[in-house]
């Protein structure tokens, strides 16, 4: 067995037992803190975190690990860092909509190389390894193929500085809406990168996001034959600040309408 599958075994094993505990919350009265003016944060977010951090360090002491609520360390020289959301999708958790996720990622060197994106309300559990294909529930997946926009339904989000920001992603939305066939926004990246690895959409794009959010998901969504990239076409940077993901086939006509909007 490869380290890296043996990563994989564990991150899924313990995103199913973060799933739990935050199953464990739904329609218990939360305890909800704001980290921004649309920015929240939940004792199910710190107590999904805190079995995350103590279940990879029991396994791997000398991993690093990147954490979003702050419960991670660093570790010089570290073979490989785990980068882990324990509640993505916040916001629609403390609102009591089913639209969340655990996103564990496991990056060596600047690239993700272990993936699993785990979503208790529908017990699917999407998981990639580095040179392997890309699986939902043990099912490999792949991404849908249309060759225009006219065609396409994709996925997209907004910054938690929308109110107070130029660059925030209203432009593009626009845009978009203007080319595609249709525009949604779900509340969690990690669960829009999955869907698009699934073909459900056709393809993502968001801005100013965390290496949490999307360093799972996007390694899904290159297991699952598709491609991610800055808005530029550039080599996509787990720690860099534009995402977009879809097929190859779709990537001129996206990227081309994004070229038209503002960058950070």
């Amino acid at each position: 067995m490869s380290r890296e599958h043996g990563w994989l075994d564990v991150a899924e094993r313990i995103a199913r037992d973060a799933g739990a505990v935050l199953r464990d919350f739904v329609g218990a009265e939360l305890n909800v803190a704001r980290k921004g003016a649309v920015d929240l944060v939940t004792e199910a977010d710190r107590r999904a975190e805190a079995r995350i951090v103590a279940a990879i360090r029991d396994v791997y002491p000398n991993h690093a690990i990147l954490a979003e609520e702050g419960g991670g360390s660093a570790v010089a020289g570290a073979e490989a860092t785990w980068v882990v959301d324990p509640l993505d999708g916040t916001t629609n958790f403390a609102h009591g909509v089913p639209i969340w996720c655990v996103s564990i990622g496991v990056v060596v060197e600047g690239e993700p190389v272990v993936g699993v994106v785990y979503d208790p309300s529908r017990d699917e559990c999407f998981a990639a390894r580095r040179g392997d294909r890309a699986t939902l529930n043990g099912t490999p997946i792949s991404v849908s193929r249309p060759t225009r926009l006219d065609d396409a339904l994709l996925v997209t989000g907004f910054p938690y500085d929308v109110r107070t920001s130029p660059v925030n992603n209203a432009d593009h939305f626009e845009n978009f809406l203007r080319s595609a066939q249709g525009v949604r926004r779900l509340g969690s990246a990690a669960l829009d990168l999955c869907y698009v690895a699934a073909g459900r959409f056709d393809g993502f794009w968001e801005l100013k996001l965390h290496p949490w959010d999307v360093a799972a998901g996007g390694l899904v969504v290159t297991c699952a034959g598709g491609v991610v990239s800055d808005f530029a076409g550039g080599p996509w940077d787990v720690f860099g600040s534009e995402t977009v993901a879809c097929s190859r086939e779709l990537l001129p006509d996206m990227l081309a309408v994004l070229s038209r909007g503002r960058r950070p």
